[in-house]
C-alpha cells in the first residue's frame, strides 16, 4: 500500500494524518453534526462518515449525487422518502438497548428525512457511480455472531455485509463487554490479495454504556506503533496496519465499523505472531449478546 494511494497524487506523501477524531457536543433540541470527516479529511479516496443529530421535527433534504450512503440510526425516530415512498427507521432507544435499523441509499436518489423524535444518525458514505437499489434494512435483516471466547469474546451485528448488494460499502456494529478484548487477534485488511486478505479503508465509531467509559486502541505495522486512548464519540480512520481494541474494566463498549475499497470482502490477516490464539478460543463470555437479536427478544418476553 502506497502512501500516494490513500492521500492521491496531489498531496505531499510526508503529511501527517491524525488516527483520532473527536466528537462535539450538539445541544439537547438543536440540529448540528457531532463530526463530520470527509475523505480529504480523513486522507483517504474512500468513506465519507458523519454523526448527525436532527432535532424533533427537523426536516433534511438531500441528495446521494456520486456516493452511495447508508444511514444507521443510533437513537430516535425518523421517516425517509425517496421514489415517491416514505418509510419508517426505527424507533431505536439507544445502540445498547437494541438492534440497529438502517437505510442503504444508492448513488443518484433524492431523499427527505423527517425527524419524528430527536434523533442521532451516523451517515455514512462511499465514492460510487454504481447504480444500486435504496432500501430499509429492519433488525431482523442484520446479522448475529458471537465470536472469539473468554476476555476476547465480543458481539458482530453485521448491517451492510458482503452478501449485500452494495457498491463498496460494508458496515458492521461490535459489542465488546468492559475488560475485554475486541479485533482480536489484531488483524489488517491493507493488501489486495484474495481470498486471503482485502483492501479496505475502515473507521471506528465509539460509544461506551457509561459517558466515563475509556479503551484502548493500538494500531502498528511496520511503519508505526502507536496506543490510542478512546472515549464515547471519539472516531478512529484505520488506513493500514493491525488495530486490535480493549475496553476498561466496568465499562461495556459499542462501535461503528464502516470499510469500503473495491472488493466486496471482508477478508483479514491475523498477525503471524498471535495468529495461533484463533485455534484455542476458551468458552465465550456468558455476559453476551449484550445486546439480543430480534428471535431472542421475541423468545425471551
Amino acid at each position: 500500500m502506497t502512501l500516494a494511494k490513500r492521500f492521491g497524487a496531489g498531496q505531499s506523501a510526508h503529511m501527517i494524518q491524525p488516527l483520532r477524531y473527536r466528537s462535539r457536543p450538539v445541544p439537547p433540541g438543536r440540529t448540528g453534526a457531532a463530526v463530520n470527516l470527509t475523505p480529504r479529511a480523513l486522507g483517504w479516496r474512500t468513506i465519507h462518515f458523519a454523526i448527525r443529530h436532527l432535532a424533533a421535527g427537523t426536516v433534511w433534504s438531500g441528495r446521494t449525487g456520486r456516493e452511495e450512503r447508508c444511514l444507521v440510526l443510533l437513537n430516535g425516530l425518523f421517516d425517509v422518502r425517496w421514489a415517491d415512498a416514505w418509510h419508517r427507521i426505527g424507533p431505536r432507544a439507544d445502540v445498547f438497548g437494541g438492534y440497529p435499523h438502517a437505510v442503504y441509499l444508492g448513488p443518484g436518489v433524492s431523499f427527505r428525512i423527517a425527524a419524528e423524535q430527536r434523533c442521532e444518525i451516523a451517515d455514512c458514505r462511499a465514492a460510487s457511480s454504481s447504480r444500486r437499489e435504496s432500501r430499509v434494512i429492519r433488525p431482523e435483516d442484520c446479522g448475529y455472531e458471537i465470536r472469539g471466547g473468554g476476555n476476547a469474546t465480543r458481539q458482530i451485528v453485521d448491517i451492510v455485509r458482503p452478501d449485500f448488494p452494495a457498491d463498496r460499502l460494508l458496515l458492521c456494529e461490535v459489542y465488546t463487554p468492559g475488560g475485554n478484548w475486541s479485533s482480536y487477534p489484531p488483524h489488517k485488511h491493507d493488501t489486495d490479495d484474495l481470498p486471503r486478505e482485502a483492501d479496505l479503508d475502515e473507521v471506528y465509531y465509539f460509544r461506551f454504556r457509561e459517558p466515563a467509559g475509556y479503551g484502548f486502541q493500538r494500531l502498528y505495522s511496520r511503519r508505526r506503533d502507536e496506543t490510542l486512548r478512546v472515549t464515547h464519540g471519539d472516531v478512529v480512520a484505520v488506513r493500514d496496519g493491525y488495530h486490535p481494541f480493549v475496553t476498561a474494566h466496568g465499562y461495556d463498549a459499542y462501535y461503528l465499523n464502516v470499510l469500503a475499497g473495491n472488493r466486496r470482502s471482508m477478508a483479514a490477516s491475523d498477525d503471524p505472531a498471535h495468529a495461533r490464539l484463533r485455534r484455542h478460543w476458551p468458552p465465550p463470555d456468558p455476559r453476551l449478546p449484550m445486546v439480543p437479536p430480534p428471535a431472542v427478544r421475541e423468545r425471551t418476553q
